[in-house]
């Protein structure tokens, strides 16, 4: 049980290979938020699926369609019997899913967890730092659930088919992972332009990905300023991944695609400028690397510094 946001549903990937490894004919079910779906489905491990709407319904509550919706869920999550249900989002809402579903359910401590009320729905709760990576976190609660210990680095489990896009330059890209939820994250569109014309020097093009029209805009407004650089047409997560499987690398700021970008293990450098890195910074087995910080702002020579190891 992890139903958001994209990064704490990357995060959580890791314990689905934990759990393959000790128990391999496990079967796993994972319950996510209807618009992150497409990353569990990446992992062979996952069995089935199952979509929740809360975003979208608690902004239709006066809809008959809304209810409609909620009791469907209601009836699916509760088809199946599990032997354990494992909330590792450790919130309120999460906890109240969970409880929906037929078997015994695991959780956080109230003082493990990110909302303490959760812990009155669990019927068995652990005790996990707070102080450890959320990655860690999620694969500590896992293996104290089920009984083993989580000793190797994170194993995200998923491959993308690298890119095969008509639209892509005929020479090696890197991403830019320009867009995040909050303005106080971004990275000055000045660094971003810096960056993109050295590698370009270098032979390397920037493909820059969008979501929203403002991020789009951005993107579009970028890639005009960067020779050889190119914004990326409307992508949805399968299409990104397998864009970011096929780069040379990933530039990101505090962002859930940053973290995919990880756990594809496609070399990543992430930059922060307004949070802090330590709890929930990329974290993988491949090459990445954290930047920056709360009231930082990397230089581009700073992020060059870093790439020039897997640009050569």
């Amino acid at each position: 049980m992890k139903t958001s946001s994209l990064g704490d549903v990357i995060h959580n990937l890791p314990v689905i290979g934990d759990i393959r490894r000790h128990f391999p004919q496990a079967l796993i079910d994972w319950c996510v938020e209807e618009s992150f779906s497409a990353i569990p489905r990446l992992h062979p491990g996952v069995g089935k699926v199952i979509p929740v709407a809360v975003r979208r319904w608690r902004k239709k509550l006066l809809q008959s369609a809304t209810w409609k919706e909620m009791a469907a869920f209601r009836r699916q999550i509760s088809s199946e019997t599990y032997d354990a249900i494992i909330d590792t989002q450790g919130l309120l809402k999460s906890a109240l899913i969970a409880s929906r579903a037929q078997g015994p359910c695991f959780g956080y401590a109230a003082d493990s967890a990110r909302e303490p009320t959760a812990a009155r729905w669990y019927d068995r709760h652990f005790h996990v730092s707070r102080d450890l990576h959320a990655v860690v976190r999620n694969r500590r609660l896992a293996a104290a659930a089920l009984g083993y210990q989580a000793e190797c680095g994170p194993d995200y489990g998923i491959e993308a088919p690298p890119a095969g896009f008509s639209w892509l330059p005929h020479r090696p890209y890197v991403v830019f992972l320009t867009a995040t939820s909050r303005d106080d994250k971004l990275w000055p569109e000045a660094n971003w332009l810096t960056l993109g014309r050295t590698l370009n020097s270098q032979g390397i093009s920037a493909i820059l990905p969008g979501g929203s029209a403002i991020e789009r805009g951005r993107a579009a407004r970028l890639a005009a300023g960067i020779p050889g650089a190119l914004a990326a047409p409307p992508m949805d997560i399968p299409a990104l991944a397998s864009l970011l499987s096929g780069a040379r690398a990933a530039i990101g700021v505090d962002t859930g695609l940053t973290h995919l970008a990880v756990a594809l293990k496609t070399p990543t450098v992430a930059i922060y400028t307004a949070t802090d890195p330590g709890l929930t910074g990329v974290l993988g087995t491949g090459f990445h690397r954290n930047l920056g910080g709360k009231a930082q702002t990397p230089s581009p020579d700073a992020v060059l510094g870093e790439l020039q190891a897997v640009l050569a």
